[in-house]
């Protein structure tokens, strides 16, 4: 039952969880920059300006308003003892309370740099820092305010700023022309790292999901697998009694023919027991913990591939054959591993075909005495020539729902499916190519049979085939 929330504060703490990247402020993603890191941050930066404050005053002679300086120092300093003793260190900051800490930091550097010389100080281009931490960690929005900030405050520094004194007094100036070459430097930096910094953290983020994804799906994979072979391991040790009971109780019919008292319950047995053996027929037609159902024809690992979308719609055609110059023909096809990775990553390929295709769906198998190749090609459009070359990308295009829904019904994934079946067959060893059956430009009538994706996957056959004697060993006992 969804109860009531109470009512929130009107004004949140900066330092609350919540909001993440991408989202506004206040927004509900988790976060992923800490509060520790930044305090971390702070205390380097301020050891840093304490050294070269105190360098230029006793080594260089620099004349520099030194209460102001310390004073600014010492703010920094009392911000972050603050946010020590006050909140935990593995806080992870809300999009508004890193905002708030970068600007504090920001406005901190900014104001140091005021008082020593403006642009003048070779100092001046670590504004840059905070941006780039923005750009890399928090959503757009913060990054373009604190982004805006920088530009504004650094061009207010470049009119306006208490010139450095030199020990003998007189003020140690930019030429106009050098000055405003800085400033430019300094702007043209802080976009271009923003810029640059924000597109490698949303792709390492957007593969970072990818893969969570990938591992999400191998793991359902490998339960199911374990929950199969629990199944067809209780099935193989229960065939014996059920047999027996069946056996017994059938004897037991032609003994009871004149006890009719009897022989009623005597069938009810019979007929339990048959039901038995058909429940656990059915729970055990997937299972794989015996050593002998590890390994199956290739013909067979494709169906089993395909098996949840043979009843979709679309017609699939299976092909199995010896390659051409490497196979003898009528060669028996070889028996390959059922490892999980392979299973639901030529599903997920099938998966893709039969949501695009027209009517049809070819899923072809060769073998040579070196290499084992599946093809899985359809009649559809096939891929756009814009990303032909980005397929197996995690999220290389945002579909939009109402197009997607016309044309896949029954498609409810997060555009993963290819990333997920590269990733998976990868892993063991196959090599996969993505074409297309003919040129997408073509008129329906021009374009053959199998004009649409065509997605071929090639192992070695040495790492794809059951080795010799892989069933001579004992069927392994099953970790419950």
């Amino acid at each position: 039952m969804r109860t009531k929330s109470p009512p929130r504060p009107a004004t949140p703490s900066l330092f609350q969880s919540g909001g993440g990247p991408g989202k506004s402020l206040g927004g509900g993603e988790e976060n992923r920059l800490r509060l520790r890191t930044l305090i971390f941050l702070r205390w380097l930066a301020i050891c840093g300006q304490l050294a070269t404050i105190t360098l230029a005053d006793l080594w260089f002679g620099l004349r520099l308003p030194l209460l102001l300086c310390y004073l600014a120092v010492g703010v920094s300093v009392g911000a972050n003892l603050v946010s020590v003793f006050l909140f935990p260190r593995n806080r992870r900051l809300s999009e508004l309370g890193a905002l708030a800490m970068l600007q504090f930091d920001l406005a901190q550097l900014v104001f140091l740099i005021f008082l020593s010389g403006g642009l003048s100080n070779p100092f001046a281009l670590l504004v840059l820092v905070p941006a780039t931490i923005s750009a890399s960690a928090l959503g757009l929005r913060s990054t373009l305010i604190l982004g805006a900030t920088a530009i504004v405050l650094i061009t207010l520094i470049a009119h306006v700023s208490i010139p450095i004194l030199m020990p003998d007094g007189s003020k140690l100036e930019l030429p106009p022309l050098f000055a405003f070459g800085y400033w430019v430097a300094i702007v043209v930096g802080l976009v271009f790292l923003g810029i640059y910094s924000r597109r490698v953290a949303l792709e390492t983020r957007a593969m970072s999901d990818a893969l969570l994804a990938t591992q999400m799906a191998l793991a359902r994979e490998q339960k199911l697998t374990d929950l199969g072979g629990v199944v067809a391991a209780a099935a193989h040790e229960l065939g014996t009694p059920l047999a027996t009971i069946k056996l017994v109780s059938g004897e037991l019919i032609g003994e009871l023919e004149d006890r009719p008292e009897l022989l009623d319950d005597v069938r009810l047995i019979r007929a339990q027991t048959d039901r038995c053996r058909d429940i656990l027929r059915g729970m055990g037609r997937a299972g794989k913990d015996d050593l002998q159902l590890r390994q199956a024809p290739l013909g067979v690992l494709l169906r089993e591939a395909a098996e949840p979308h043979l009843a979709r719609g679309k017609e699939l055609v299976f092909a199995l054959r010896p390659g051409p110059g490497g196979a003898v023909d009528g060669e028996r096809q070889p028996n390959v591993l059922r490892r999980p990775e392979i299973i639901h990553g030529l599903r997920n390929l099938v998966q893709n075909a039969v949501d695009f295709a027209r009517t049809t769906v070819w899923i072809d198998g060769e073998w040579t005495e070196r290499q084992i190749l599946i093809r899985i090609s359809d009649d559809g459009e096939g891929y756009s020539p814009n990303v032909i070359g980005r397929i197996g990308d995690p999220f290389i295009r945002a579909r939009r729902e109402d197009q997607d829904r016309g044309r896949r019904p029954e498609y409810e994934g997060m555009g993963l499916g290819l990333f997920i079946a590269k990733t998976l067959l990868e892993r063991t060893g196959a090599e996969l190519d993505f074409s297309n059956g003919s040129d997408p430009f073509l008129s329906p009538d021009e374009r053959p049979a199998r004009s649409g994706a065509v997605v071929s996957a090639v192992w070695a056959r040495q790492d794809f085939e059951a080795p010799p004697g892989f069933t001579g060993s004992p069927n392994e006992q099953i970790p419950i």
